[in-house]
């Protein structure tokens, strides 16, 4: 039987790549606590989580706002708009943006005026509302791409390949390898309540991304 219970540890896992903010800074027990009540993501991993969670807590917000836009905003590799990975820059990308446009707006899900409906933290957000086995079909459509960026993050050194680690994981794909280590965190001592109200919109529908997931781990399969 599928699974009818919508989880948030997307959106939870999707807010951990938006661009970085003073409140996005100080929801991060929130965050956590998401990600730790659900169970979605494993210890493992939750550790690792944690660990960037302290990273970014640790930096200065400037600096993380000029590391996240040389990260994520200057170039294809790791680009969170998903479509760009698919069609590039090819009249394809328009009408497949159209498409899941419409598929928001049929669930009821309203984009920000400049957010594009590829754009990875919105479909995150999208799906933290759906039936989980709906998340994860959709996502394991996905995996390819999220295998690419995550391979490409932890190639530089990111620790927000974590991220991409635990979504594969979460929707029953491979990780990206024995690379993401961490000791699992102690998490005995997290006391913290979920927010009445956090910043996570209403949303409902269905969409697919438009490829099926191929690869294990960060090696490309064989031509």
């Amino acid at each position: 039987m599928k699974s009818t219970q919508p989880m948030k540890t997307f959106q939870a896992l999707g807010a951990l790549i938006s661009y970085p903010t003073g409140a996005l800074i100080e929801a991060l027990p929130d965050v956590h606590a998401v990600i730790v009540e659900e169970g979605l993501v494993d210890r493992t991993r939750r550790g690792a989580i944690k660990d960037l969670m302290h990273e970014l807590e640790a930096a200065d917000l400037l600096d993380l706002e000029e590391q996240y836009v040389g990260l994520f905003d200057r170039g294809r590799a790791t680009a969170l708009h998903l479509f760009e990975h698919v069609h590039g820059d090819s009249r394809d990308r328009g009408q497949a943006m159209v498409d899941l446009h419409q598929v928001y707006a049929a669930g009821g899900f309203e984009l920000g005026p400049r957010e594009l409906p590829d754009y990875l933290p919105a479909m995150l957000e999208f799906l933290s509302h759906r039936p989980l086995e709906e998340a994860r079909e959709m996502l394991r459509d996905c995996a390819h791409i999220l295998r690419s960026i995550g391979c490409a993050l932890r190639e530089r050194g990111s620790a927000y390949a974590v991220v991409f680690d635990a979504l594969l994981v979460a929707v029953g794909e491979d990780g990206l390898g024995a690379a993401i280590d961490s000791i699992p965190s102690d998490e005995t001592d997290i006391d913290v309540l979920w927010a009445e109200a956090p910043a996570f919109g209403p949303a409902s529908g269905n969409a697919s991304c438009s490829a099926a997931a191929s690869g294990r781990g960060c090696t490309p399969p064989a031509a």
